[in-house]
């Protein structure tokens, strides 16, 4: 499923993106932009907006929750999405890119020293080229899904 995301939802969108959704974060505010982003990208729009609710031609869904801990299970249930472990971690959280994997070689003076004697793997975003490894916070977001979705 490819989203996107009106700007109230901002954190919503790097939580769908962990998750390995494909997840737009439209910052402007002219609705129109948004209906034909979405329409010519077949994206469905996730907004706390309630003027969108109904445009015609493409899909909305209304995210009733004000918190983020809520607004994960919201989506999931209303979509009947599957947290998939192997598809998380394999978007960039700050530009949406679709993760490579890098050879780590290729890294050594863009990562702290630390990072580099102590992980083997490494996914790079082919956009932002931020690089990402996984560190502790991979086991920080698992156990903050499982105290969201119970």
């Amino acid at each position: 499923m490819r989203f996107i995301l009106t700007r109230e939802l901002g954190k919503l969108a790097r939580w769908l993106r962990i998750l390995g959704h494909d997840a737009v974060y439209f910052k402007e505010d002219k609705l129109s932009s948004l209906i034909i982003e979405a329409l010519r990208d077949d994206r469905i729009i996730l907004t706390r907006n309630h003027r969108l609710s109904s445009p015609g031609g493409v899909r909305v869904i209304l995210i009733e929750k004000e918190k983020m801990g809520e607004q994960i299970p919201e989506v999931l249930q209303k979509l009947s999405i599957e947290v998939k472990k192997e598809q998380m971690f394999s978007r960039c959280i700050l530009c949406n890119g679709e993760l490579v994997s890098l050879e780590k070689k290729k890294i050594q003076d863009r990562v702290p020293e630390y990072v580099f004697n102590t992980q083997n793997n490494f996914l790079s975003c082919p956009q932002c080229r931020r690089i990402y490894w996984q560190g502790t916070h991979w086991g920080n977001v698992e156990n903050t899904l499982k105290e969201m979705i119970k």
